[in-house]
């Protein structure tokens, strides 16, 4: 019996189990047995299937070449003019390529994904042609409200695209826990940048998504630096688990203060101190130059017990005194990355982090959803509320029951 054409890529629910080159089907009781495939390269593996789940779904493709095959005539077509626009530099079809990977509906994702697939291929033989450096730099950007990130941007994006770079800006808004809603402000905030043709400023809003950063900012700075930008800025919300989201994301974190906020040592937490590349005081200028030379003193002070090589320097976003200083440290920062290898091993784990965040995400959201626990799950928060049980218990008692239902 053949292999039917269908059956060319690895379904998600196949088990690995030994290798062999040469297989044909093997039937079992309720198992198929199938080999590696010849059309599939590289596969010396064995893998086994419920005839059950291979009947309801018969393959997931892997390559792009055979998931556009799934696509109807529309989609491909879609996929085709966001992917042609997007390398040729088309701001518009950036943002809807973005849009399309934010989207939550599911055929719209598979579409999203396709896309990735083709620009990610896209990148690899661009980095190739780059002897294997970096298309672009991300820098992760934070602090607590009002230490002027917003006009610190504009002022560095400005700096940027008069020297001949692509800057594209993710400004992640948080959203409302009541109604949802989020603000996204930040383009109103960078009227000149958003009006400059070298820059592309994107707000999104977190959704909830624990750390500020939502699940797709990863894949939209691939999206951007697909579309031919060298300069990616993430700016996270707030100063907390936000700032170790995006650092799992960027080459450089940067963490912007302002000169004038009470006990600054004591307000940051030391985890984010240590994990900053690089401190900037804004707002050094007027009467508050004398506050921000202290608080730079107690930075220094405080990375030199901490052990931690970061620079801590003091910045003007509004006169624009040490804004071309800041970007030769970064760039520095960088070279140095580069030269000792760091960099791309830094990005290698950074992507498999993600990996794992978001199979965390989506597991969550399954055992949520599963018919043994979906019914049992507001009975047991009641519960919970009232005092009868211990969260411990109830989480165990969810656990297995969908444990046993496996």
């Amino acid at each position: 019996m053949r292999i039917p054409s269908l059956l060319m890529g690895f379904p998600r629910y196949f088990s690995r189990r030994t290798y062999f080159m040469n297989f044909h089907f093997v039937s079992r009781a309720d198992f198929l047995c199938i080999g590696s495939l010849a059309s599939v390269p590289h596969c010396r593996t064995k893998w086994m299937c419920s005839s059950n789940g291979l009947r309801r779904e018969l393959c997931q493709q892997v390559a792009p070449e055979q998931q556009i095959e799934e696509l109807s005539d529309r989609e491909q077509r879609l996929v085709d003019r966001l992917y042609n626009g997007l390398i040729q530099g088309h701001r518009a079809c950036l943002a809807e390529a973005i849009t399309l990977v934010e989207s939550t509906q599911s055929r719209k994702k598979k579409v999203a994904q396709v896309l990735l697939q083709k620009v990610l291929s896209y990148h690899r033989e661009q980095e190739k042609l780059n002897q294997g450096k970096p298309l672009a730099f991300r820098v992760g950007l934070s602090g607590p409200p009002g230490a002027g990130k917003s006009t610190f941007i504009e002022c560095f994006g400005k700096m940027l695209t008069e020297r001949k770079h692509k800057v594209s800006v993710l400004a992640v808004d948080p959203s409302s826990s009541t109604s949802g809603g989020s603000l996204l402000g930040d383009k109103t905030r960078m009227t000149e940048l958003s009006r400059d043709m070298n820059a592309y400023i994107r707000p999104s809003p977190t959704s909830g998504t624990l750390g500020g950063v939502t699940r797709t900012t990863n894949e939209a700075i691939l999206l951007c630096e697909g579309g031919g930008y060298d300069v990616v800025l993430v700016e996270t919300v707030g100063v907390g688990q936000s700032e170790f989201a995006v650092a799992d994301m960027v080459d450089m974190f940067i963490l912007l203060l302002p000169p004038a906020g009470g006990d600054e040592l004591q307000g940051i937490k030391r985890g984010i101190i240590e994990m900053a590349d690089l401190v900037a005081i804004n707002k050094a200028d007027g009467d508050l130059v004398v506050a921000a030379r202290r608080i730079q003193a107690e930075y220094i002070s405080a990375m030199k017990l901490l052990r931690k090589r970061s620079k801590v320097m003091r910045i003007s976003a509004k006169t624009g005194e040490g804004i071309s200083d800041m970007w030769d440290k970064m760039t520095e920062f960088r070279d140095l990355m580069l030269t000792s290898g760091e960099l791309i091993a830094k990005r290698r784990k950074q992507q498999k982090v993600w990996m794992w965040n978001l199979i965390q995400a989506n597991m969550l959201e399954h055992f949520r959803c599963h018919l043994a626990v979906k019914d049992k799950i507001p009975l047991l928060e009641e519960k919970v509320l009232s005092g009868v049980l211990s969260p411990g218990l109830a989480a165990d008692l969810l656990l297995k029951a969908f444990k046993d239902s496996l």
